[in-house]
């Protein structure tokens, strides 16, 4: 672990969607370039046994189990960050929910439609509504949403999950030009398809959607997690000072296609 001269050395960063995929890569990631880092998802237990490994590696982890799409939840997490290293500097909202059901819209089942909202979209509003105060009394800070090839047009995700992921897109712009006078920066990732688990159900579900995952993308391949996890840890350091309403597509080449 780096936490003298680290990308992220000095900083405490809040990590959800932390127990699997993305969040678990950045987890460890920012860990060993120097965060503290407090992490947040559903499992506690996954997230224990996360924390104990960074910890044993000498980095410096801490958890808040909960669900994003419960503001108390998130507002617990966010105390639980200055409780345990005393600041938060920035924030890597990575929750997410796609599900695994590709379904005509007029056949999905609404309950479907409103957790994909409850954790794409109310989940990232509850991040950003306990973030930015602890920010704004800093004077500084850094935040990070996941979104999507999907906030770009139909991929051929469920129309939920589209709706979804631009409104995450939506509220990180406008977000972003509130909150740029106060020196808080607040970016988005464009993320092309990755090798997580909830890609791994979607798969197993509909082999068939392998292939075509990747298709449009230039670089014929779904990404590692890390890959998306260093463009966070980028737009998290102050190595991106001067980026903030951003759609960083890390995407394969799938925007530009």
């Amino acid at each position: 672990m780096n936490e003298t001269n680290g990308m992220l050395a000095g900083k405490t960063v809040m990590i959800t969607g932390a127990s699997s995929g993305i969040g678990e890569a950045a987890a460890r990631l920012f860990a060993a370039e120097g965060a503290a880092v407090l992490l947040m998802a559903r499992r506690e237990d996954v997230l224990k046994h996360l924390a104990q490994e960074i910890n044993d590696s000498g980095g410096r982890a801490a958890i808040s189990a909960g669900d994003v799409s419960v503001a108390q939840d998130v507002q617990r997490a966010v105390d639980a960050a200055r409780e345990h290293f005393g600041a938060l500097d920035a924030a890597f909202n990575n929750a997410g929910f796609a599900g695994d059901d590709l379904s005509p819209l007029h056949e999905l089942d609404q309950a479907l439609f409103d957790r994909m909202m409850a954790v794409n979209v109310s989940g990232t509003w509850n991040c950003l509504r306990s973030q930015i105060p602890v920010m704004l009394e800093a004077g500084k800070g850094a935040i990070v949403n996941t979104s999507s090839t999907a906030a770009m047009g139909a991929t051929g995700a469920p129309v939920p999950y589209v709706a979804a992921k631009h409104a995450v897109l939506g509220m990180t712009r406008a977000a972003a030009a509130e909150y740029a006078a106060h020196d808080i920066r607040i970016n988005t990732l464009v993320v092309g398809t990755t090798r997580t688990e909830m890609i791994n159900q979607v798969v197993d579900a509909y082999p068939e959607l392998g292939p075509a995952f990747v298709a449009r993308q230039m670089q014929k391949r779904m990404a590692d997690p890390v890959e998306i996890a260093q463009a966070a840890l980028w737009l998290c350091s102050d190595r991106a000072s001067f980026a903030t309403g951003s759609a960083l597509a890390v995407d394969g080449g799938w925007t530009a296609g």
